[in-house]
């Protein structure tokens, strides 16, 4: 399986998606968080929200956004990324590979950014806000993290606006970064609270907000989740549609046990399991020792 992957790799038919749980392959550096579950204890030590959404990342940031400002949420978010630690021996090896199409982060760290800095012809789309950037799902970055104007609203036929095309100097980067849920950097776009969600969510099936490019990309080739779970319905969606009209292979490293909903989507979606420690899979995988977080090494 590992022969067939680093193969795969080699042949630029792999597409790695990263979770948060990746960052504890990161050592050096402030800790940053590498879980729902650490992000919303940053959000409740700034605000103070009910008890009993104070571990639910997306209604913790939509209670703060209602009687706080959208404003206190990014600051926030923002604060809880600012120092992030260097990129680790996977993002590195991710970065050095020759062919490389496509790489999703599905977190809000800039450690994918870092790590791409010596990559020739790569650059950025990200998810953004409603809320922030309305009738606009993504933004476009190039390498030096400088924004690439958007296109003007098309319309459809019965008059309404539809999203616009792709920039057209996007098209001819060999390297596409696709952060989903936004990224600390460069400009601080996050979708994380429940009303970011449902704007998305509403569109997804059909794949409005999927960028054009990635939906090219796609096709025909693996994903490799890292650092991923699919306990919540937020993550298997957005894994679900992202990965949508690509290949029927796919590998998923989840150490222990399952959830049942879990153990259900990944056999419908055809991901095969790979029950090892993340940090021993990138040991095989790059050839390079990997030293985890302490916090991860004491659990």
């Amino acid at each position: 399986m590992l022969s067939e992957i680093k193969t795969g790799f080699e042949r630029g038919l792999v597409i790695p998606y990263l979770g948060p749980g990746v960052l504890t392959l990161a050592t050096d550096g402030t800790p940053i968080p590498a879980s729902p579950e650490e992000l919303v204890v940053q959000l409740t030590k700034a605000a103070t929200v009910p008890h009993k959404i104070r571990n639910n990342l997306t209604a913790a940031a939509q209670y703060i956004e209602n009687f706080k400002h959208r404003k206190t949420i990014s600051a926030v978010m923002s604060k809880a990324f600012e120092q992030t630690p260097e990129p680790s021996v996977l993002h590195k090896w991710l970065a050095e590979q020759p062919s490389l199409p496509l790489l999703v982060n599905a977190w809000y760290d800039d450690l994918p950014q870092k790590a791409l800095v010596a990559r020739k012809s790569w650059g950025i789309v990200q998810g953004v806000s409603q809320a922030e950037h309305f009738g606009y799902w993504v933004n476009y970055f190039r390498s030096d993290l400088s924004l690439v104007p958007n296109k003007e609203f098309l319309r459809d036929g019965s008059g309404a606006k539809a999203p616009a095309e792709a920039p057209e100097e996007t098209l001819s980067w060999a390297t596409l970064l696709y952060q989903p849920i936004g990224s600390v950097t460069p400009a601080a776009n996050y979708i994380v609270s429940d009303s970011d969600y449902v704007e998305v969510l509403t569109e997804i099936d059909i794949q409005t907000p999927i960028p054009e490019t990635v939906q090219t990309v796609r096709k025909g080739r693996n994903f490799l989740f890292l650092g991923c779970r699919f306990s919540t319905q937020l993550e298997r969606n957005f894994a679900r549609q992202i990965m949508k009209r690509s290949s029927d292979r796919h590998w998923a490293v989840i150490e222990g046990s399952l959830t049942k909903n879990e153990t259900k989507f990944l056999r419908e979606q055809n991901i095969e399991r790979i029950d090892t420690p993340l940090a021993e899979f990138v040991l095989g995988l790059t050839g390079r020792p990997v030293s985890v977080s302490k916090a991860d090494a004491a659990a």
